[in-house]
């Protein structure tokens, strides 16, 4: 039987792969419906006349009508609630919407009871518990797309007692300047910032693999998947139990290590095709081999603990997670509103740590109710985060 799916953020970094994995299960799969939050129509007109699915949706209502008349066999919705609405149309929804944008797309997709390929980690992070209350949707499954969750999620289906784990470690390349001191990272470039050794990636998720944050929002995500009860889908540890290790090769996801001292790795070359595919075909797998080891000439794979004083945007996303309810969100927005102020060169990369340290101290403790209540968080957060910016800015 053909799996229907769904991509939402069909022209970023994550779509444009998942379709290469469509392609490559050619006959398996059906894209039924595709979307894209960006202004990129020409690649998205180009994607639906490839794989012809039945509805296309765009966030901006203003290009409708130039897709419309590209794309005259297609449906297109158009508006704030458009690609959200992709989760009527398959059985599969890929979130790879970037930044908060993407919680609709969450929410939708496991409200639906469908099952959601998420690679959207900030829509976990930010909204968590509201998350966790939609994955007990009867039906709802959630599949993270993320190398380092996806790994997880694979070390923990080769045992049968989730209370037989002990540590989930996440692996990091490090990014670009791993190595350097605190006092080395005073003048580095967004061009620097911008050079990922390993993984191929957009700037806001590359800018924050250079600050360590990435991996600090990981930490997050990995208490929301797999911190829950063992009873309730999770394996029952928290974030003391979660833990960072750089590994630059990038070769070794993450590793599960179990109470009687074994450890339980994925290993792969870099490549998000596989945890696309994974998250497809689960429980099943794909057929086609993305980042297969050539095993005879892997060469050395090296492990360091992080550094907390040169990257220590990883402990703020720690205690942004230890404190819970919508801290994280508060968290989540800033990072985005310092990432961006960056990118535009309004502040220094060794600005955006204590950007956020000042702007984790002005978070009001607002409890994770429901959506609102996240979306306020987030709304109010960029709000603090500018206006620490800009103080910054005009100095004393």
């Amino acid at each position: 039987m053909t799996t229907r799916v769904a991509v939402a953020g069909s022209t970023g970094s994550i779509g444009t792969q998942t379709l290469e994995v469509l392609r490559a299960e050619e006959g398996r799969y059906e894209l039924a419906a595709l979307g894209a939050s960006g202004g990129n129509l020409e690649l998205l007109v180009q994607q639906a006349r490839e794989h012809r699915p039945k509805v296309v949706a765009v966030a901006d209502e203003s290009t409708a009508p130039a897709v419309s008349g590209a794309l005259p066999e297609c449906e297109v919705r158009a508006g704030a609630d458009a690609l959200a609405s992709l989760a009527e149309d398959a059985d599969v929804i890929v979130n790879g919407v970037v930044g908060f944008a993407g919680l609709s797309v969450t929410m939708a997709a496991l409200q639906a009871g469908r099952r959601l390929a998420l690679a959207n980690k900030e829509s976990l992070i930010a909204a968590g518990p509201v998350v966790q209350r939609a994955r007990r949707t009867p039906g709802a499954e959630l599949v993270p797309v993320d190398s380092e969750h996806c790994a997880i999620h694979q070390c923990l289906r080769a045992n049968d007692n989730r209370a037989r784990v002990d540590r989930v470690i996440l692996t990091a390349s490090g990014g670009p300047f791993r190595g350097r001191r605190a006092d080395e990272l005073d003048e580095v470039t967004i061009a620097d910032a911008l050079a990922h050794p390993t993984w191929s990636m957009g700037p806001k998720i590359t800018v924050d693999s250079s600050t360590l944050m990435n991996k600090g929002l990981e930490v997050i995500e990995a208490n929301e998947l797999f911190g829950e009860p063992a009873g309730d889908g999770g394996c029952g540890i928290g974030f003391d139990h979660i833990d960072v290790v750089v590994h630059p090769q990038s070769i070794v996801h993450s590793m599960v290590e179990f109470t009687d001292g074994a450890t339980i790795a994925q290993l792969s070359l870099p490549d998000m095709r596989l945890p696309i595919g994974y998250a497809l075909a689960f429980p099943d797998r794909i057929t086609s081999a993305f980042g297969a080891i050539d095993w005879a000439h892997l060469g050395r794979l090296d492990f360091e603990p992080p550094d907390h004083e040169a990257f220590p945007c990883l402990g703020l996303a720690y205690e942004a997670g230890r404190a819970g309810e919508t801290a994280p969100a508060w968290l989540n927005a800033a990072n985005e509103v310092a990432v961006q102020a960056f990118l535009d060169g309004e502040i220094r990369w060794a600005d955006i740590g204590p950007v956020l340290r000042t702007a984790l101290d002005l978070y009001p403790g607002t409890a994770a109710t429901d959506v609102g209540a996240v979306i306020d968080t987030d709304r109010e957060a960029r709000v603090a985060a500018r206006s620490v910016i800009q103080a910054a800015l005009l100095g004393p």
